[in-house]
């Protein structure tokens, strides 16, 4: 298992454009920003990446946890590991809210894996649900993916784009081969802990900068 702790520094003056949902305009402070990298075939198979990210206050800096499995036998492990941090989230960090983008297919994976390994944990049982995707499309009545409207936030990536079933062939060799995760270049393995971190960061920024950027036409 690689676990891989980062932390971004944030502008202060960064949330002036921050999205505001009910009257409030502050609710990255209690949020989680989530993104996972899985793999499904018929049914989930597994979590090759879980990533998520708070907004530390007091250090002004993105907080973000990055776990990502190495063979089949770490499945169960990287599920209690996502388990405890949602768990330290709300329990000792007060967060209520997880940011995604499109996130009901990470809910349908996560919760259903956390189901069969017999976990006990459904997310969202604990945090109410902020999509971005969902959002922008209240506002612009269209859909957009999440590389698009990174461009129309004048976000740019330090990663390359990888697409969904490269994600997925790869993991699911990982999880049919012990020894196949060992064999990875290790900036293979870089290359995917960088993509799903900038996925992480991106959801930050578009939710802080939201104003500047969203508007209805």
């Amino acid at each position: 298992m690689i676990v891989k702790e980062s932390t971004i520094d944030i502008e202060k003056d960064k949330f002036k454009q921050s999205l505001n949902i009910s009257g409030d305009n502050e609710l990255y402070k209690k949020s989680v920003f989530f993104d996972l990298e899985h793999y499904v075939y018929k049914k989930p198979i597994c979590i090759g990446v879980f990533g998520a990210g708070y907004y530390d206050e007091e250090n002004n800096k993105l907080v973000i946890t990055q776990y990502m499995i190495e063979n089949k036998h770490e499945l169960e492990k990287i599920l209690a590991l996502a388990k405890e941090y949602f768990e330290n989230m709300r329990n000792t960090l007060k967060k209520e809210y997880v940011v995604t983008f499109s996130g009901n297919n990470d809910y349908l994976v996560i919760d259903y894996l956390f189901k069969k390994y017999k976990l006990n944990y459904t997310v969202e049982e604990y945090f109410k649900s902020i999509d971005l995707q969902k959002k922008y499309e209240q506002v612009k009545q269209k859909s957009i993916g999440l590389k698009a409207l990174e461009s129309e936030c004048g976000i740019v990536r330090e990663s390359e784009v990888i697409s969904g079933s490269t994600l997925a062939k790869t993991f699911g060799k990982i999880m049919k081969d012990d020894m196949y995760f060992s064999r990875m270049p290790m900036e293979k393995k870089e290359k995917i802990l960088l993509y799903n971190m900038q996925d992480v960061v991106s959801l930050f920024h578009i939710y802080t900068q939201w104003n500047k950027y969203i508007r209805p036409e």
